[in-house]
């Protein structure tokens, strides 16, 4: 069945850097569009970044343009988020996501804080 699971989450000062990384299994990684997604408390899921298959296309919510990049490695079945110039506003919990079958899948989440 399908898997993600998020890793990479933690505290750092406000501008600073952190990579997250999710492994992925149980679908066809490489051919399947994907998504990073954020959840700050008291606020609604949004999508943060979203990289097409083919790996041609990415696509980023607009406060994170030019600071966060997706990427992903099919020989390791891992999907990527390089986080720069971190804000206090970037706190959040981390999600990937996947929707295949007409399914969404997500995984439990890693915990970005960003301190000022």
């Amino acid at each position: 069945q399908v898997q993600l699971v998020e890793s990479g989450g933690g505290l750092v000062q406000a501008g600073g850097s952190l990579r997250l990384s999710c492994a992925a299994s149980g679908f066809d990684f490489s051919s399947k569009s994907m998504d990073w997604y954020r959840q700050a408390p008291g606020e609604e899921r949004e999508v943060v970044a979203t990289i097409h298959s083919g790996d041609v296309f990415t696509r980023y919510k607009d406060s994170v343009a030019g600071r966060f990049t997706i990427s992903r490695d099919s020989t390791k079945n891992t999907l990527y988020l390089d986080m720069n110039s971190l804000q206090p506003e970037d706190t959040a919990v981390y999600y990937c996501h996947v929707r295949y079958k007409f399914q969404d899948y997500w995984g439990p989440g890693t915990q970005v804080t960003v301190s000022s």
